[in-house]
């Protein structure tokens, strides 16, 4: 009898456990349960403790309200030029209405995915392969909206859709890929080309300006040249007109310039012809005119103008002798070409390159032995 009544009361004592722990049901945070009484819809039980009628009531599902991220498997998309891509997508959603979530759809996440896979096919079959590669912000929210609109009847926020990958056939890569090397390829050029021809203005503007500089400096350098030379000129002119020196030693400078005249690679032979006496007398004559202006003898002081007037009188009557003697030569070269002797005529001296002509010759003091 004592074994029967602990029985009971072991069986008694068990079921109340299980009446309480079944009446007591704790929901954890960002979680609701959906309650049915006897088959039908009761009430949606909150995060923390809550009670329930043992036996009569039961939960029928678990809702997670968090964000929930769902990854759909690579999905062939043809294009509108006839191109299979594969497609990955990715889906970001959550729950808002864990009754309607319940009821109004069997299977939330295989309807979510059939229709990503319907809208999807749509959105890229009014698309080319590279507008499809392109747009992908554009499909994203073409497919946020479509989704989200459907959705929200089964009490489900789509928050955001990502397109993962576009994957085109390996033919199509190695096209694109081929045509991509081809226009890197050609940008190179350009950029080289560019880059070259950048290269040769600098070029050709440094050589520009090298060669202005030069000419510049060349420029400057015949100035100076030509203001020393002049400077030269005028105080040898300035030191003559001070010396003042005679005809005679005027006459004895300019014989002794003719052997350099006659030193030349090209003459043998410097002819004078017996007149040359006469134009070397006027050629004296004329230099010491300016002996006969000042006098003969050296003088301390010159006016600079007049010793400028002076030596351009000079240099003038000297060219002109200078002129008469050149004449007196190629008169006397025509003559000695034309004879037919082996000689020289007897009334033509000739004195050879290098030779020197003595001052008493041209004063007429005495007069060289002719040549036979």
């Amino acid at each position: 009898m004592e074994i029967a009544i602990a029985v009971v009361v072991a069986a008694i004592v068990l079921v109340a456990v299980i009446t309480i722990v079944r009446s007591v049901r704790i929901v954890p945070q960002q979680r609701m349960d959906v309650v049915e009484r006897l088959g039908k819809y009761r009430r949606t039980l909150s995060p923390g403790l809550n009670l329930l009628v043992p036996f009569i009531d039961a939960v029928r599902t678990k809702v997670d309200m968090r964000e929930q991220v769902v990854s759909f498997p690579p999905q062939p998309v043809i294009t509108s030029d006839n191109l299979v891509v594969s497609i990955d997508t990715v889906l970001y959603f959550r729950v808002v209405d864990p009754v309607r979530a319940t009821y109004e759809i069997a299977n939330f996440l295989q309807a979510i995915e059939q229709l990503t896979v319907t809208t999807l096919r749509n959105v890229i079959g009014s698309l080319d392969l590279e507008k499809a590669l392109t747009s992908r912000e554009e499909i994203n929210r073409h497919l946020s909206g479509v989704l989200d609109e459907t959705t929200g009847r089964w009490g489900i926020k789509v928050t955001r859709v990502e397109i993962k990958a576009i994957e085109p056939p390996p033919s199509i890569r190695d096209s694109m890929e081929k045509q991509m090397r081809a226009e890197r390829d050609r940008r190179a050029a350009i950029l080289n080309a560019e880059g070259h021809k950048q290269a040769q203005i600098l070029t050709a503007e440094g050589e520009k300006q090298a060669a202005v500089l030069r000419a510049d400096g060349d420029r400057q350098s015949r100035i100076l040249q030509a203001e020393g030379q002049a400077k030269a000129i005028r105080t040898v002119f300035d030191a003559i007109h001070t010396a003042n020196p005679s005809q005679k030693v005027l006459a004895y400078q300019y014989l002794q310039a003719l052997p350099q005249i006659a030193n030349g690679s090209a003459n043998k032979v410097w002819i004078v012809p017996t007149e040359l006496t006469k134009a070397l007398e006027g050629m004296g004559g004329a230099l010491g005119g300016l002996a006969n202006m000042v006098g003969d003898q050296p003088t301390q002081g010159v006016d600079s103008t007049a010793v400028e007037r002076e030596a351009d009188a000079a240099a003038k009557a000297a060219a002109e002798a200078a002129a008469e003697v050149n004449h007196e030569v190629r008169a006397a070269e025509e003559q000695v070409s034309s004879s037919s002797g082996p000689g020289l005529p007897p009334q033509t001296p000739g004195i050879t390159a290098g030779e020197s002509v003595p001052p008493s010759a041209v004063l007429g003091e005495e007069r060289p032995p002719e040549r036979a």
